[in-house]
């Protein structure tokens, strides 16, 4: 049987979501060989992903050796994804999703963010996070943060900030929980496309019979079918790291329940919709609801934060 060769970042978060997905293809009966490689989201880490450019930062590397047959797959963080790959890659699989919400580590366990009597700091290195925390916490100041999560937890402790917002699925996967002193709604900070999914891409050159092996030892059904709707929304306003969108999928039997919006810069215009229908037609219903919010004021809103994220980059 072929070995895969799975490449990935080399942050532990990263190396614990190939060593994830190494041990379901071993479970397979599929030997799996990890190569490790670092990208430009990696190496720079002094600027927010916004300004570096949100299109390929923790990706680009990966898929050069794609392309060359070096690695067969890539394994990612689905809400790194852009909603469009480039030409000649593609999306194979997705694990089984963990919980989805945003939470707030800190290391002063009576932090509250609600308190408008105290200046409070947060660091987070989402354009979303920031936007939904002047829309629903706008007393809170944030601070750009970046590095893996135990460097981040460093950078805090330092006082660059008095929390860290993330995603519940890397504070879990990196047994960090015991610094969540809060877990946010998902109605309240409803989450990027795709977050608490690992995303498996692959170049279409890779063999029918590979590609197979993979979904069938990795792919989980119903991750997928959220995936792709939440997905179809976001290729719709052609988003990626650098808007302030989001999108949540829900199946409940055959019916899938998707809402999915984008909020301005500094929180005061939030855009949201939400839909419901059969399970078979989530992609349609997700690029229907992007549709919604281009044509209720998302297409100059877009351009709107398009013109002021330039101008801060310029």
């Amino acid at each position: 049987m072929s070995k895969i060769r799975l490449g990935t970042r080399k942050s532990p978060l990263a190396m614990w979501q190939a060593h994830y997905v190494e041990d379901k293809l071993n479970k397979a009966g599929i030997e799996a060989e990890i190569v490790t490689m670092e990208t430009k989201g990696d190496k720079i880490l002094n600027t927010s992903i916004a300004k570096i450019g949100s299109k390929g930062v923790f990706t680009e590397e990966l898929e050069e050796q794609l392309a060359s047959g070096d690695i067969d797959i890539a394994v990612h963080s689905a809400k790194d994804m852009p909603s469009r790959l480039p030409e000649g890659f593609t999306l194979i699989a997705f694990t089984e999703r963990e919980k989805v919400n945003d939470v707030l580590l800190s290391h002063q366990a009576d932090l509250d963010i609600a308190d408008t009597t105290k200046k409070i700091v947060l660091g987070t290195s989402s354009v979303r996070r920031r936007a939904l925390l002047r829309l629903n916490y706008p007393h809170v100041e944030t601070v750009d943060i970046r590095g893996n999560l135990q460097t981040r937890i460093k950078k805090m402790k330092d006082g660059l900030c008095d929390g860290i917002m993330l995603a519940y699925a890397g504070v879990h996967r990196m047994n960090m929980e015991h610094m969540i002193i809060r877990v946010f709604a998902e109605n309240e900070f409803i989450p990027p496309v795709g977050q608490g999914c690992v995303a498996i891409e692959a170049s279409t050159n890779l063999s029918d019979e590979k590609k197979e092996m993979v979904r069938k030892a990795v792919n989980n059904d119903d991750s997928e079918t959220r995936l792709l709707a939440e997905r179809a929304f976001l290729r719709k306003l052609e988003g990626g790291c650098s808007i302030p969108a989001f999108a949540l999928a829900e199946l409940d039997g055959d019916t899938i329940s998707l809402t999915g919006g984008l909020v301005s810069l500094d929180g005061k215009r939030n855009l949201s919709f939400s839909a419901k229908g059969p399970r078979s037609e989530g992609a349609q219903m997700g690029a229907e609801l992007g549709t919604r919010v281009l044509e209720s004021g998302g297409r100059e809103l877009l351009e709107e934060i398009r013109r002021i994220q330039a101008e801060e980059n310029s």
